[in-house]
C-alpha cells in the first residue's frame, strides 16, 4: 500500500493504493484519523485500491464514524471495482457517501 494526503477546497483527501489488508490497514487507519483530527473533512480516494479486506473496511467505517461524532465530512471517491465489490456486499454502498471525484462531490454540494 501507498498513500498521500493533499488538503484541496477545504478536504484532506487520503489517496490510498494498492492493497489495504490487515498488514497495513492500520496505517490507514491512522492516516484517516490523523486528518480527521485536525478537523478536517476527509475524503478517501480508493481509485488505485487493487485490494481491500475486512480489516480496511473497518478503517474506513471508524473514520466514517469519527467524522460523524465530531460534525465532520466522510466520504470516498472513485472508488475501484475491487473495493466497490466489498462494499456492496458489506452494504456499505448504501452508508457511504461515494463520489466519483472531489470535483464531484464539490458539484453535489454537502
Amino acid at each position: 500500500m501507498t498513500f498521500a494526503v493533499q488538503d484541496s477546497n477545504g478536504f484532506a483527501v487520503v489517496q490510498l493504493c494498492g492493497e489495504i489488508d490487515l498488514r497495513n490497514s492500520p496505517e490507514a487507519r491512522k492516516l484517516i484519523l490523523t486528518s480527521l483530527k485536525k478537523q478536517k473533512h476527509v475524503m478517501v480516494d480508493l481509485s488505485a485500491v487493487e485490494y481491500i479486506d475486512s480489516s480496511g473496511v473497518a478503517s474506513l467505517v471508524e473514520g466514517f464514524q469519527y467524522a460523524r461524532a465530531n460534525d465532520l465530512e466522510f466520504g470516498l471517491l472513485g472508488v475501484s471495482e475491487a473495493a466497490m465489490n466489498v462494499l456492496r456486499l458489506a452494504r456499505l454502498d448504501q452508508v457511504f457517501p461515494i463520489y466519483d471525484s472531489l470535483d464531484d462531490r464539490l458539484s453535489h454540494g454537502g
